[in-house]
């Protein structure tokens, strides 16, 4: 959530940097500068009113000491009056800082101004290439039909079971699966990253802390009965943690990773773009979080995009990395980088991760803030990344390493997975 003072002190910058995100309503920070005036302008009358109350109340005391009931009687009229006053202007002040707060909330994060213009994925900017793409044997196909091949993932099952889009992983499908969680929070964990195991479901607190609410309601799958939400990544849980904290400045950075399980109302479109792996409502996750002081978050954030960088890198899988245009940015991000890989097969780029710098978006709206060092209060800055997204990596590791006699592990995962080939 942006903070008022930053709209009031730098309005037309503000709107600009909303229309890279091609943020709609502009206005709308108009709207929020005038009920944040409103507000104030109550607030003067509400303490001044109150000022009044206080004062002649102390003032009736002294006139009944004096044995002057006559002036007493008088004032205490007028503070009658004035506490009157004071019922309505408190129930105008809720109102108007509701108004307020439910405007704030519309207007996304800020990009930041490394983020290119542009209106789609189209314009996003490629950073750079790695790895190389293989070159496949004429019969090659893509891992729907690798997966049937090896007995690796059951959709149709799953489907009975739950619905479309739900996958049923068995026997070497499901111990790739379990190989890659392991060395991907190993992976993680060396690098100083703390690991935790949090609730597969959010209350709507947590859930509008991270940005999820109002913006993504309708990509996650609610409990209504007890209005928890299913996380759609371990970024929502583990961010949280730091809710409601004021964290010294020697506790920074604070790293943690996380593996879940993530459940997301996507799926519904046909085509090869959609089809096996491709979009999943249940996938799995390693993600990477940091909670850092605001002068390093930048830096923070080329250290998690290299960090990810390696870990495709040791898979041995093309990647590239690109920087979201506004157009294609998520509404809490202040600049993101996804990243790709390529699924041979298919002949097409699979995004597996994004990593974003949210600046105080988030922390704003969680409270989560730091003692400086001159001891004042200020908030951190988050960041996060998938590393990485199972589905689409294990997509492109069946399609780029098929061969006649098993598809090729790459070399990191033998020892996870105990054998070289499937």
């Amino acid at each position: 959530m942006l903070q008022v003072n930053v709209l009031r002190g730098n309005t037309a910058e503000v709107k600009e940097r909303l229309a890279v995100k091609r943020f709609a309503q502009p206005e709308l920070v108009d709207t929020i500068i005038g009920l944040d005036d409103e507000r104030k302008k109550l607030q003067a009358e509400f303490d001044t009113t109150q000022a009044k109350v206080n004062a002649a109340s102390k003032e009736i005391g002294r006139l009944m000491g004096q044995g002057n009931k006559e002036g007493a009687e008088a004032l205490k009229q007028d503070v009658a009056g004035w506490k009157a006053m004071l019922e309505p202007l408190k129930e105008k002040m809720a109102t108007v800082e509701k108004e307020l707060q439910d405007t704030l909330v519309i207007l996304p994060n800020l990009p930041s101004t490394l983020v290119p213009a542009g209106k789609s994925a189209e314009d996003n900017v490629v950073v750079r290439e790695g790895g190389n793409k293989p070159d496949l044997p004429k019969d090659a196909v893509p891992h729907w039909d690798l997966i049937k091949k090896y007995d690796l993932i059951d959709f149709e099952t799953g489907a009975k079971i739950t619905g479309s889009g739900f996958p049923l992983y068995k026997g070497k499908g499901a111990k790739l699966q379990r190989a890659l969680i392991q060395y991907f929070l190993d992976y993680n964990t060396e690098a100083g990253y703390t690991e935790y195991l949090p609730p597969f479901m959010v209350n709507e607190a947590s859930a509008f802390a991270t940005g999820q609410l109002p913006d993504k309601e309708g990509q996650m799958y609610h409990a209504k009965d007890d209005n928890y939400f299913l996380i759609p990544t371990a970024e929502v849980p583990v961010t949280n943690i730091y809710r409601d904290t004021i964290l010294k400045k020697e506790d920074l950075p604070v790293k943690m990773t996380a593996y879940s399980p993530c459940f997301r109302r996507e799926a519904g479109s046909f085509g090869k773009e959609v089809r096996g792996l491709n979009r999943v409502h249940q996938f799995e996750k390693v993600e990477i979080i940091q909670i850092v002081e605001p002068a390093t978050s930048y830096a923070v954030l080329d250290e998690m995009v290299a960090h990810v960088e390696k870990l495709l890198q040791n898979l041995e899988l093309p990647y590239r990395i690109l920087r979201l245009c506004g157009g294609d940015m998520g509404f809490t991000s202040a600049l993101t980088y996804d990243f790709e890989v390529f699924s041979a097969a298919q002949e097409r780029w699979l995004e597996v991760s994004s990593v974003s710098n949210f600046e105080s978006y988030q922390t704003n709206r969680m409270k989560c803030r730091y003692k400086d060092a001159d001891g004042k209060t200020q908030l951190t800055h988050s960041l996060n990344g998938s590393s990485l997204a199972l589905p689409r990596i294990v997509a492109c590791l069946l399609e780029n390493n098929q061969a006649t006699d098993g598809i090729k592990l790459p070399k990191v995962l033998h020892r996870y997975f105990g054998a070289e080939t499937i």
